[in-house]
């Protein structure tokens, strides 16, 4: 079964092609500045057992032209690994905000696109441009299931003391105010590859999964089911960010409202795009930050200790909601490829049961493994993260005979 993963943006599509018989990358490309003057058009894809890549200017006026692009990259005589756009039996959309709608990845009929649009003032930057992209994707591969993945599903599991704020009741019920955490899909692959490592069922283990990459979460997992996560309502909750705050004082809006003359617009602004890392020191890629403090600089140095003391805060509290982990995992961008900031994370937990190899730690690697001690009782892994694989995955799980029946 041939099966194209779409994760469609404000301004862009982003787009891979798997063969699930192996679980195969057929095609994968990139379309950005929808909507502008030109947009661009990056293409890679599988010719002759080799991975090629093409990239040119395009004109895509609007989401509809720059999905027909999509179907023209895919089946085009160059680019192309299809001979029709026919040929893509089901699609898999990322949609951001499934609320409390959705459980599990649904096939998407009338029911679902309406519960899609309930959940636009749950996620008002992100649905409305995932439906966008659900619809006219529809249009093009006509003759294909469309499977919605949500970002929200896997933490549905969430006990209501984990999920529930303690606000009066009628916030919950009218507003929907309440924890939904979102990585889902990232936190629910690498806990299966994780449970795995173990040489163990997902239901025989507990985790503590750590997605660190522009935006950061963490999940708590027990059995296979989250019982925990970082982010709440929305993704400004928890970790220190890239550019998000993370935890604050709640009064602060209040306090830069009255004090400093904010509107509601500026400080959300300021918590969502000015803040974290880049708030510390002004620079929110990790690599460049770990470069100024390995030259003295003071404020990169604070930025990344305070990023870390986050991170391992959460871990004790995990610690101490599971009752205690068989392993903690590291995945996303940062998570995978900085030594320095796992290291970090992971000071001083040995009183936890965590130990460290450095040597194990430091070496170099894209593939999964362990970076803990032999004597450390609880593992410590890095596993490299597959939200779209995860996405095809459930997609294909939506179509079997059993999920069908559950519609």
């Amino acid at each position: 079964m041939k099966i194209l993963v779409i994760n469609t943006g404000s301004s862009s599509i982003k787009y891979r092609l798997f063969d699930m018989a192996g679980n195969l990358v057929l095609a994968s490309g990139v379309l950005e500045r929808i909507g502008e003057e030109t947009s661009a058009l990056t293409a890679t894809f599988l010719r002759d057992g080799e991975v090629r890549q093409k990239s040119g200017e395009r004109l895509a006026p609007d989401h509809r032209s720059g999905m027909r692009l999509v179907a023209d990259a895919l089946t085009d005589p160059e680019t192309g690994v299809l001979t029709a756009a026919s040929e893509v039996e089901a699609v898999g959309h990322r949609v951001v905000h499934g609320g409390e709608d959705f459980v599990r990845p649904a096939i998407i009929d009338g029911r679902v696109i309406e519960a899609i649009k309930r959940n636009f003032a749950l996620a008002p930057l992100h649905n409305p441009v995932n439906l966008v992209g659900i619809e006219v994707a529809m249009s093009v591969f006509d003759k294909a299931v469309h499977v919605a993945v949500f970002d929200t599903a896997f933490h549905q599991t969430m006990p209501a003391r984990a999920f529930r704020y303690a606000l009066p009741p009628e916030l919950y019920i009218e507003f929907g105010i309440r924890r939904y955490g979102f990585h889902g899909s990232s936190h629910g692959h690498v806990s299966e590859l994780a449970a795995r490592m173990l040489g163990k069922k997902p239901d025989e283990v507990s985790l503590i999964t750590i997605h660190l990459g522009n935006g950061a979460s963490m999940a708590a997992i027990k059995k296979g089911k989250c019982i925990d996560t970082s982010m709440g309502m929305t993704p400004l909750e928890g970790l220190v960010m890239g550019t998000r705050s993370g935890d604050v004082d709640p009064s602060i809006v209040f306090h830069l409202a009255s004090n400093a003359g904010m509107g509601l617009d500026e400080i959300n602004d300021a918590l969502n795009k000015r803040s974290g890392l880049k708030g510390l020191c002004g620079e929110n890629d990790v690599r460049e930050i770990l470069a100024r403090k390995a030259k003295g600089d003071g404020d990169a140095a604070l930025a990344l200790e305070v990023y870390a003391y986050r991170v391992k805060k959460y871990i004790g509290a995990y610690m101490a909601a599971l009752g205690g982990a068989d392993a903690v995992v590291f995945t996303a961008g940062i998570g995978e490829n900085s030594p320095e900031i796992r290291a970090a994370c992971l000071e001083g937990l040995e009183c936890l049961g965590l130990e460290l190899d450095r040597e194990k730690n430091e070496k170099p690697g894209h593939e999964a493994r362990e970076i803990s001690s032999p004597a450390s009782r609880v593992k410590a892994l890095v596993i490299p993260t597959n939200e779209e694989l995860e996405i095809a995955r459930k997609t294909h799980e939506a179509l079997s005979p059993d999920e069908r029946s559950r519609l």
